[in-house]
């Protein structure tokens, strides 16, 4: 099967690229290389014959079109991701969220590819106190990143009723793991405590996600791609509810740092307290998550703390300017910067 991978520079891109190559897939992964994509997360299957990139944006139609000549299907994956980010500034989202979706999706529809995969996230359902969320639950996002993602599922479901298009959406937890960009909570702290900077923790620290392994996000993924039913959604969770606090707590004991990090800080506007998915679904087409949490966040720690290289020019320039206007003004009673 050949497959084309969108946004597959990114953390959970990447990952998904190495295991559909193990797997016997060739892959073209077309990726627009925004700050968050980056190219020494292939490097090492750059060469290989199944694997060809293209450096294109999914709202360029021209670009799309050439990119999916020969291809069998299409996993969608590029996306503006960052829940902060879409709060300081929230217009760049929809443009590849949604409108770069629906370029995606009718060029895959007129090239007529057998499966479009459009990879989705938990946050488009919203915050739930008890129990789990199912595939049939309604969306209501909270965030600009989350409405432009509900509305690319949409647009996908769309295509699926209105032109009998093959589609499958998945929604994920939060997933962590090796060569994820250090913005978001995990390799953020586990960077920050490596080198003994503070630790900025939202409000209290009580807000709940359930946390997956990358490998078994793209698992997951792959499972949908080869077994889903089309116009069918499924979700992808960990099963691993942990508060925003007991991750940062562990991530001290690994880095062997302590309490005297942790810096309280305002909680961000629209903050859902509890995400959790029910899983059945894809799990009745023979898939599960395989890595425990413990373990797979101590490799990551450890990760990170062998990968200087890959994180360190990282944290500096545009970055250092993005954490200066999230981070640098906040306090436990402020408001955002």
């Amino acid at each position: 099967m050949r497959i084309l991978l969108t946004g597959g520079c990114g953390f959970i891109g990447s990952s998904f690229v190495r295991m559909a190559l193990a797997r016997g897939y060739s892959v073209t992964n077309l990726d627009k290389l925004t700050y968050a994509g980056n190219p020494a997360n292939v490097a090492e299957v750059a060469d290989l014959p199944g694997y060809r990139f293209v450096h294109a944006d999914i709202a360029d139609p021209e670009a799309v079109a050439g990119a999916l000549e020969g291809v069998d299907v299409v996993v969608n994956m590029a996306a503006e991701s960052h829940v902060d980010r879409s709060i300081l500034d929230p217009t760049a989202f929809p443009l590849t969220d949604v409108v770069g979706t629906a370029v995606l999706l009718d060029c895959s529809r007129r090239a007529g590819v057998a499966r479009f995969v459009q990879v989705s996230t938990d946050e488009v359902y919203g915050s739930i106190p008890v129990g789990a969320f199912r595939e049939t639950d309604p969306l209501a996002p909270s965030s600009p990143y989350s409405a432009s993602k509900a509305g690319g599922d949409l647009q996908a479901l769309a295509w699926h009723r209105t032109y009998g298009m093959d589609v499958v959406v998945t929604r994920g937890s939060n997933t962590y793991g090796p060569r994820q960009y250090p913005e978001k909570l995990i390799p953020l702290f586990v960077t920050n405590a490596l080198d003994g900077e503070s630790l900025p923790v939202y409000g209290d620290g009580q807000q709940v996600r359930d946390w997956i392994h990358v490998d078994d996000h793209c698992s997951g993924i792959l499972a949908a791609l080869e077994h889903g039913t089309a116009g069918e959604v499924y979700n992808v969770g960990g099963g691993n509810e942990r508060t925003n606090l007991e991750i940062t707590e562990r991530i001290l004991e690994l880095t062997g740092r302590d309490a005297s990090l942790i810096r309280q800080v305002a909680d961000r506007p629209g903050h859902d307290r509890r995400y959790a998915l029910a899983t059945e679904k894809l799990r009745a087409v023979g898939w599960a998550p395989e890595v425990a949490f413990p373990q797979g966040l101590s490799e990551t720690v450890g990760w990170f703390r062998a990968n200087r290289e890959w994180w360190e020019p990282i944290k500096s320039g545009a970055y250092r300017a993005y954490y200066e206007a999230q981070y640098g003004r906040r306090s436990a009673g402020g408001s955002p910067a």
